[in-house]
């Protein structure tokens, strides 16, 4: 009786194994150097357009580049489904991936950053485009990951762009902080989720992640520490050799 789910529980652990294996190598210094160029604006007042809506960015708050897009375009069509649910956006950064939230219904959202004035600036635009909304719970919160999440909060799906670039690309921090902090803040991610039980069941994370970080390493630790991952999508540019990866990471007892 009980040797079919064990060998579909094999299959599964082999499945992620051949997924990891198929992933590509960190890429050497010099290309992640030419791909992730310090931008000179972040200290500047910006602006950025999405799906119709206009947001400000003041001094230091990031501004959302190609693989943020993913996560957005994915969240807007449903892909990654937050109707309903109870949502963190780590890293929310100016608060698109709230505002689309909101917009679609989630029945809580947190819009969680280490960066106070990146908080500051999610709540104004999520306030300003979606508003009160009577059946969602909308909670800013500065946090590193999710050290300040209250100990009953339980969520239903994650994301998370993590600033995980394997080599320093600049000596200033605000850029730091937004790029290359390393694989350390993801493996850190992950211990909390699993230390604190933040995942409900059959909670979702989405991870987006390159080969500009040591992306074998983060996948390995996350399948290590009981997620099953999954690839939704998968984004090359031309010019270079960038492979960048959104991941749906499951709890193996709720594959």
């Amino acid at each position: 009786m009980n040797d079919r789910p064990a060998a579909g529980a094999a299959a599964s652990r082999d499945d992620a194994r051949a997924l990891l294996e198929s992933l590509p190598d960190t890429l050497p210094e010099d290309e992640i150097l030419a791909i992730n160029s310090a931008t000179s604006d972040i200290h500047t007042t910006r602006t950025y357009d999405y799906n119709g809506w206009a947001f400000t960015l003041p001094p230091g708050v990031f501004r959302p580049g190609d693989t943020s897009r993913i996560v957005h375009d994915r969240l807007l069509d449903g892909t990654i489904p937050v109707k309903g649910r109870s949502y963190a956006a780590m890293g929310v950064g100016l608060g698109v991936e709230a505002v689309i939230a909101g917009t679609l219904g989630a029945r809580e959202i947190y819009a969680a950053d280490v960066h106070p004035d990146s908080v500051a600036t999610a709540a104004e635009h999520y306030g300003r485009i979606v508003g009160d909304r009577p059946d969602t719970v909308f909670r800013p919160l500065v946090s590193n990951l999710f050290e300040e999440f209250a100990d009953s909060a339980r969520l239903d799906v994650i994301t998370f762009n993590p600033p995980a670039v394997s080599t320093r690309t600049s000596d200033d921090p605000t850029v730091v902080r937004n790029v290359c902090v390393g694989a350390g803040v993801v493996t850190r991610f992950f211990d909390q989720i699993v230390t604190r039980g933040l995942l409900a069941p059959q909670g979702e994370i989405h991870l987006i992640v390159s080969n500009t970080a040591e992306l074998k390493r983060i996948v390995g630790y996350g399948m290590d520490a009981g997620f099953r991952p999954e690839i939704l999508h998968r984004q090359t540019w031309e010019g270079d050799d960038c492979q960048a990866y959104l991941f749906k990471l499951i709890r193996h007892d709720a594959a």
